[in-house]
C-alpha cells in the first residue's frame, strides 16, 4: 500500500517556526518530485514548495521565499518543510504530494494536478 503521511503541524505565534514532515510508505520517494501545498476554507489549494527527486533543486512560491526551506532525508524516505517567521496568513492545512512522472518539479508544480499520492494534511495555525 502506497501512502503519504504528514506530521508536525500545530499552533504557533507569529514569528514562530514549525517543521513539517512527509513520510512515504509502500514506495520510495527517490524517483518522485514532491510538492507541499496548502489550503484555507473557501480558497483553492495552492502550491508552496517543490523538491526534485535528488533534492538538488527546489522551488518556492514568492510568499514564502526566504522563510520556508524544503529538504529530503533519503534514509527516512521523508521530505520536510521548515517554516520560519510564520505569519497569520500562513494558516492553512498543509499537504504533501508525490509525482512519479518526472524527476524535476517543472514549470507547473504549484498547481494541484497530476500528483499521484496525497497525504491527509496537517493543520498549521498562526495566531496570537
Amino acid at each position: 500500500q502506497r501512502q503519504l503521511v504528514e506530521s508536525g503541524g500545530g499552533l504557533v505565534q507569529p514569528g514562530g517556526s514549525l517543521r513539517l514532515s512527509c513520510t512515504a510508505s509502500g514506495f520510495t520517494l527517490d524517483y518522485n518530485h514532491v510538492g507541499w501545498f496548502r489550503q484555507v476554507p473557501g480558497k483553492e489549494r495552492e502550491g508552496v514548495s517543490c523538491i526534485s527527486s535528488s533534492g538538488g533543486t527546489t522551488d518556492y512560491v514568492d510568499s514564502v521565499k526566504g522563510r520556508f526551506t524544503i529538504s529530503r532525508d533519503i534514509a527516512r524516505n521523508t521530505v520536510s518543510l521548515q517554516m520560519n517567521n510564520l505569519q497569520p496568513n500562513d494558516t492553512a492545512v498543509y499537504y504533501c504530494a508525490s509525482n512519479r512522472r518526472a524527476l524535476f518539479c517543472g514549470s507547473t508544480w504549484f498547481y494541484p494536478f497530476g500528483y499521484d499520492y496525497w497525504g491527509q494534511g496537517t493543520q498549521v495555525t498562526v495566531s496570537s
